[in-house]
């Protein structure tokens, strides 16, 4: 009795956990699946349904390398939202609007202001933001419309071995901002201590992959509507790819 029991409470604290990460932790970025470029919803080895997001998806744009913006679309194929990269961009971008999120004493998420949800412990509206740099820039990494929070590397050029340092800026309305949480690898270990931005915006981290790269930032702002939400959460992810040896 005692063993099931505690096979229960186990099972409920997991389940609360998988309702909350609903909510906060996951996060779009891009990467390659079957040599096309795809928008991706997930955490860790987490890959969600993103054309039932579709609609949350608030706008996608490509950059050359001096930053301008070239021609591209976002469109189903499959399973999968992939970018048109025939005008081989050095910049791609994206924006999800996650919608109103509330928490009840229970554990249960559901998509609804606290307006709709009067007993909710917590509320929020979730924004997701992404940048993926594809080539060498021609000079620092612009702040790109729509990005309300962004990650930009500190310096002209990425690391090009896994485990070199990499000194990330947060930005917050094109400003760096202080507290924004920093993890290394959104994907391969999304459950890392998050570091915390200074008063510059910056931190340090180490490049944690050989291949694909997701650094994440999270920071809530105040609420944009009180009567809704307490609170507007905004993550961001920065990602690229180091390439492997010739084969």
């Amino acid at each position: 009795m005692k063993i099931t029991v505690k096979l229960a409470v186990v099972a409920s604290v997991v389940a609360c956990m998988g309702g909350a990460s609903v909510a906060q932790a996951h996060g779009i970025w891009f990467a390659e699946r079957s040599n096309q470029l795809a928008l991706i919803y997930g955490l860790g080895a987490d890959d969600l349904d993103m054309i039932k997001r579709q609609p949350k998806v608030k706008s996608v744009a490509a950059y050359d390398e001096q930053g301008k913006e070239v021609p591209t679309q976002l469109t189903a194929s499959g399973p999968l939202l992939v970018v048109n990269t025939d005008s081989q961009p050095a910049i791609v971008a994206g924006v999800l609007d996650n919608g109103l999120w509330s928490k009840t004493p229970d554990g249960e998420w559901y998509n609804k202001g606290k307006d709709e949800v009067p007993n909710a412990t917590i509320s929020m509206h979730t924004y997701k933001y992404a940048v993926q740099l594809r080539k060498p820039l021609h000079g620092p990494v612009p702040i790109l419309p729509g990005q309300k929070l962004q990650v930009v590397p500190v310096g002209k050029q990425l690391p090009d071995r896994m485990g070199q340092p990499l000194t990330v800026r947060v930005l917050f309305n094109g400003k760096p901002i202080a507290g924004a949480e920093v993890q290394p690898d959104l994907v391969n270990d999304p459950d890392s201590k998050p570091l915390k931005t200074g008063a510059d915006g910056v931190v340090k981290i180490k490049v944690r992959n050989q291949g694909l790269n997701v650094i994440v930032a999270k920071y809530d702002s105040p609420p944009a509507e009180p009567a809704k939400a307490g609170s507007d959460e905004h993550e961001a992810t920065l990602s690229f790819v180091l390439p492997h040896l010739p084969e």
